[in-house]
């Protein structure tokens, strides 16, 4: 599936064009290599494009009031050695600028639905108001300055993950992010269309092999593009679809911590007894959620006398790779 999107001189969204095609892969890039050779001047044209249509869609999500919380991603990682290690890694420019790209398509894609009356859109409605009250309230109580003109995205921008107390807000903010869902539709338009971290409305569509909707989305979009009815086939599966992509995403979620959390118990069972310098990112009924400052590891903790955004030292009790659990006690004298 080709889209083509034109955009003016800010970026913006001017015309939309999708069909069928094929194509021709002349290069496998990654995301580090891409990255250096933007930096240094020898990206080609269309790297070089790919950067203007970023930072131009960055601006324009900053005008739409939508925002993307830079948390840093836990990564099992291969060293030369074979050995397993873990890893926070954040995203590179490039990797948003190649996102902006993708969530454009996804807003064309629900445009035209929208417009057709029929489609399958991913939806999270706003967040309540006492959702950013709390957050502002832990902020004070982190130390992190919210002024009160400055706007929940404007702030969330201003964060540095690297900073313990900057990071214990963006895991509280992750949760204005909760509910997002999908919605089907064929005839009245949806009450609530939005996605609202991206503030607009918003389809899967980019990803047709790995997500069972994107390909049901792109054959209505298709559809719709050549002014005719979408496939009876295509229509009959929109009204399952949400509860179905809803299951499945949470079991790529719990098979993905899986992972993880059976790589820490391996990494780190060779030294229980060990200390460790941790940052507690969420607190709360006596349960804690640490971040491991090396190696990369989050863990609970069960002690009430842990505070959100605190440095603190841990030992490590156990580590049992079966139930895929760490048991960490606090050091006491810090």
């Amino acid at each position: 599936v080709l889209w083509t999107l034109d955009l003016d001189q800010r970026g913006a969204l001017a015309d939309v064009g999708v069909e069928r095609a094929t194509v021709r892969s002349r290069r496998q890039l990654d995301y580090r290599t891409v990255q250096a050779t933007v930096d240094d001047g020898s990206a080609t044209p269309s790297l070089q494009l790919l950067r203007e249509v970023g930072q131009l869609r960055l601006e324009r999500e900053r005008e739409r009031g939508g925002v993307s919380l830079p948390l840093p991603a836990q990564e099992v990682v291969v060293g030369r050695d074979g050995a397993l290690d873990l890893r926070f890694d954040g995203p590179l420019p490039v990797e948003r600028w190649n996102e902006q790209v993708s969530l454009l398509t996804g807003m064309a894609a629900a445009q035209l639905m929208l417009e057709g009356r029929i489609g399958l859109l991913r939806t999270l409605p706003p967040a309540p108001p006492e959702v950013f009250t709390g957050l502002r309230a832990s902020a004070a109580a982190l130390g992190v300055p919210w002024p009160g003109g400055r706007s929940y995205p404007d702030f969330v921008r201003s964060l540095d993950a690297r900073r313990p107390s900057h990071a214990a807000v963006l895991a509280q903010a992750a949760r204005t992010l909760r509910g997002a869902s999908y919605t089907a539709f064929d005839g009245p338009v949806p009450d609530q269309p939005l996605h609202g971290a991206i503030a607009a409305p918003y389809a899967h569509v980019t990803a047709p092999l790995r997500r069972l909707a994107d390909r049901f989305a792109n054959e209505v979009v298709l559809a719709l593009a050549e002014s005719r009815e979408p496939p009876e086939w295509a229509l009959a599966a929109l009204p399952a679809l949400p509860a179905t992509m809803d299951a499945a995403h949470q079991r790529q979620r719990a098979l993905e911590r899986a992972i993880i959390d059976f790589v820490e118990t391996v990494l780190l069972g060779p030294r229980v007894g060990e200390v460790f310098d941790a940052v507690v990112t969420t607190a709360a009924e006596g349960r804690a959620t640490v971040q491991l400052l090396a190696p990369a590891v989050l863990a609970r903790v069960d002690d009430p006398r842990l505070e959100a955004g605190a440095t603190v030292r841990l030992r490590l009790d156990a580590a049992d790779p079966g139930a895929r659990r760490l048991t960490f006690s606090l050091v006491e004298g810090r």
